[in-house]
């Protein structure tokens, strides 16, 4: 198509600065108005316009100059606009960018989903521009999916293409687990895609990308009881603070001595109670229920924010055993922060524990209780295999630890002592050998 070359003149208008030489022209139909420059034109009373007295400064364009001028933008705006209309049919063809896929699966994943800010803020971290400073320190973000995949149609990618990133992020180092973990971003990103109410691809290359193989769980370890206790002695004594601490008065220290006493019996709390650190942190008085023997699990934190349902998105009830009915009945005896929307453990001031300071607190007690290095994680591990040690069914535990599939909670078999399952094995073959004796037996009378 031919530039425009408009037979109409540049007009003037009157504005707050002055005058101005404006541009009025059309292109497919649609309008265009251009401001060219000012003018050294005033009013000449009668509806017309006349050129103003003296020199005219440099940036003033005289009415052919503004001539020249709107013949220059007419044909730079033409070349824009053509430029934009092929870029729009190029686009319509190849269809839309993996990017503009997976910032909408995002959005439908607050919106619409309700995902928890814990997990926004992993699959944002996974869908980085590369690049971008870390908010904290000096690194920037490798941004792998979107280099590779961002500026790519979605159509038109390839499972070749796809194996071809798991590689380039399984040399960096990582873990099989976080490989996998990138494949099924991709792969609900193009699930999402490929629903008629949204961009309507036909296939998804993820499905058929290669899957890394990752090493078998090791046994989780855990504490035993007498370690759980040699733990909250040590908080309770104050064992995991600077003994060589200066200049503090004795109202610091006794607050100091009821932050160590509630620490202890957080621990007691976590290793009987099987509770999750963020759901520890939300826990509030009314969920504590003495007399029906439960706790009553309906928060907990994500990325720091507290959110209405738990881990899972239902809430659950969770037996309360008497060492940790003992644990909350002492806190419940302190002499504030009780109240039934209070929280069960709080700061000196009644507000939310910080849950990276608490772990800072557990890993000193534990290493000045000469402790094996497990995590704040692992007294949850220790509530589920203490109880099958002991004997308690695996359903039993899974209602109560809140796990949505029972092959979470089978990881915890291995704390089931082999004698004890030895016995049970024998009994059952006893039994049997005496069946078909017995049978065995009528056959021949």
């Amino acid at each position: 198509m031919p530039a425009p070359n408009p037979t109409s003149r540049p007009y003037l208008r009157q504005r707050s600065g002055g005058v101005y030489w404006y541009a009025k022209w059309s292109r497919r139909g649609a309008a265009v108005v251009r401001s060219l420059g000012p003018a050294w034109m005033e009013p000449n009373g009668e509806g017309g316009w006349r050129k103003r007295r003296g020199r005219a400064p440099d940036d003033c364009l005289t009415e052919s100059q503004a001539h020249v001028r709107m013949l220059e933008l007419v044909r730079a705006h033409d070349v824009d606009q053509t430029m934009l209309e092929q870029d729009a049919d190029e686009r319509e063809r190849r269809g839309v960018t993996f990017r503009e896929v997976a910032l909408d699966y995002l959005q439908w994943l607050s919106d619409v989903k309700g995902a928890k800010p814990s997990t926004l803020t992993a699959v944002r971290s996974d869908l980085a521009e590369p690049g971008l400073a870390y908010r904290r320190g000096t690194g920037v973000t490798h941004g792998r999916i979107m280099k590779a995949l961002g500026d790519r149609p979605a159509r038109e990618i390839t499972t070749r293409e796809i194996n071809a990133l798991l590689r380039t992020i399984s040399t960096a180092g990582v873990a099989p687990r976080t490989v996998n973990k990138a494949r099924a971003l991709i792969c609900a990103i193009f699930n999402y895609g490929m629903r008629p109410g949204t961009w309507d691809l036909s296939a998804n290359p993820a499905t058929w990308a290669d899957r890394r193989r990752e090493p078998a769980p090791l046994p989780l370890p855990y504490f035993s009881v007498e370690q759980i206790e040699a733990l909250a002695r040590v908080m309770a004594s104050g064992g995991h603070r600077d003994p060589t601490a200066q200049g503090v008065g004795e109202g610091e220290l006794a607050a100091r001595a009821a932050e160590d006493v509630q620490d202890a019996e957080l621990v007691r709390v976590a290793a009987y109670s099987g509770l999750r650190r963020g759901e520890l942190m939300t826990l509030r008085w009314s969920d504590v229920r003495f007399l029906d023997h439960k706790l009553i699990v309906s928060r907990t934190l994500s990325a720091d924010v507290e959110a209405d349902s738990p881990k899972g998105g239902r809430f659950r009830e969770v037996p309360l055993p008497d060492q940790a009915a003992a644990a909350l009945d002492r806190l419940s005896r302190r002499p504030d922060y009780t109240g039934p929307d209070e929280y069960v453990f709080c700061n000196r001031f009644g507000r939310r524990l910080d849950p990276s300071a608490l772990r800072r607190r557990y890993e000193r007690a534990r290493d000045a209780a000469r402790l094996p290095p497990l995590r704040f994680h692992d007294l949850r591990h220790t509530y589920g295999s203490l109880l099958v040690a002991g004997g308690i069914d695996l359903v039993s535990v899974k209602s109560a630890m809140g796990h949505a599939n029972m092959s979470t909670t089978e990881r915890y078999l291995h704390a089931r002592p082999a004698t004890e399952l030895a016995e049970l094995f024998t009994q059952a073959f006893r039994g049997t050998n005496a069946a078909r004796a017995e049978a065995a037996g009528g056959i021949a009378s």
